[in-house]
């Protein structure tokens, strides 16, 4: 294992910026032990302006199950007679077919079955920051979470827009409480490349006409 020293001096170490309000002097109190601005004592925990942090809960069991049969069938008959046209097309038609007279007769049939069957779990937790406190107090969320294991890398990102009175007393907000949700959970590594089909591949399937 390597030996424990200073993050800050690495190559690889960048400072973080992220979403801060305005800085606003705290009004002084005359004759009063508490500070304005603290953290602590009767002050709401819960995130409340732009750059404090929310849990947000994502729970997704998703069923989904449809049923598409279609059937078509159809039928055509024309008859088109040419008795004589300038004394030529009659002679022609019956020098060819014996008669004067064009007949077609079409059948056509289509039918189709769909089945779509899916299930889909999702159960996470991860802290978001308010990036934007909207003219009408709701909050714009977005949170990402990165986790690498060995040669695979797992990414969550989510985004949206809740109401203050949705955050609950352990400063905990569920997905469904979001409007216009944005949820991302996916990856890539080793097990991704496995489970994606080759580029020669997808570009066969995207120009072959059947």
């Amino acid at each position: 294992m390597t030996q424990t020293s200073d993050p800050t001096r690495e190559a690889t170490y960048r400072p973080v910026t992220m979403p801060m309000p305005p800085l606003q002097p705290p009004p002084a109190e005359v004759a009063s032990l508490w500070r304005m601005g603290s953290r602590a004592f009767f002050k709401d925990q819960r995130a409340a302006q732009v750059g404090d942090l929310v849990t947000i809960i994502v729970d997704i069991t998703d069923n989904a199950t449809m049923v598409d049969n279609t059937s078509a069938t159809g039928s055509n008959n024309q008859s088109m007679g040419v008795p004589n046209l300038f004394n030529f097309q009659g002679k022609a038609i019956s020098h060819i077919s014996g008669t004067d007279a064009f007949s077609t007769t079409s059948t056509s049939g289509n039918t189709g079955t769909g089945r779509i069957t899916r299930n889909e779990i999702v159960t996470v937790r991860v802290a978001g920051t308010i990036t934007q406190v909207l003219p009408n107090g709701n909050f714009v969320v977005m949170a990402r979470q990165e986790v690498r294991v060995n040669r695979e890398l797992r990414e969550l990102q989510i985004s949206g827009v809740v109401r203050p009175q949705d955050i609950t007393a352990d400063n905990t907000v569920t997905h469904d409480r979001m409007a216009e949700a944005r949820i991302s959970y996916g990856g890539r590594g080793q097990l991704s490349v496995h489970q994606s089909p080759r580029w020669g591949q997808s570009v066969v399937d995207s120009i072959a006409p059947f």
